[in-house]
C-alpha cells in the first residue's frame, strides 16, 4: 500500500503543470502491460486535458528494463505504448493526436523508472 501510495503521489506531480504543456507518468509492475487503477486515473486525466486543449499533440512514450531478452523487452514497451495509446483513444483523445514512442529497454533509469509510459500533451 505504500508503494501505491508513492507511485500515486508521483503520477499527480507530473501532471501539474499549467497551460497546454503537461506530462504524465504511468507506471506498470515489472513485465506488465496491465493498467491498473492507478494508472488507469492518470491516463484518464491525461485524456480530458488533451480533450480540453483539441489542437495539442499526445506524444505517449514507453519504457522497459532490459533484462536479457532484448526482443521480448522492446516488445513490452511497444506494448505499453499501444496500450495506453488505446486507453487514451477510448478516454476520447483522436487517434490522429497521438504520437507512439516506444524507446529501446534500457536500465538507467532504474527498476521502477523503466516500467513506465509517459504521456506529453505539447502545444502545436
Amino acid at each position: 500500500m505504500r508503494r501505491l501510495s508513492l507511485v500515486l503521489g508521483l503520477c499527480l506531480l507530473a501532471g501539474c503543470a499549467d497551460g497546454p504543456s503537461r506530462k504524465y507518468v504511468v507506471f506498470f509492475t515489472r513485465d506488465s502491460t496491465a493498467l491498473e487503477d492507478p494508472a488507469l486515473w492518470v491516463v484518464q486525466h491525461a485524456a480530458e486535458q488533451a480533450v480540453h486543449y483539441p489542437q495539442s499533440m499526445v506524444t505517449v512514450e514507453g519504457y522497459a528494463s532490459a533484462h536479457g531478452d532484448l526482443s521480448a523487452d522492446a516488445l513490452l514497451a511497444i506494448d505499453r505504448v499501444k496500450k495506453v495509446s488505446g486507453q487514451l483513444v477510448a478516454d476520447g483523445v483522436k487517434v490522429d493526436r497521438i504520437r507512439q514512442k516506444p524507446r529501446a529497454p534500457s536500465n538507467e533509469d532504474g527498476a521502477v523508472g523503466s516500467r513506465r509510459v509517459e504521456i506529453e500533451i505539447a502545444a502545436p
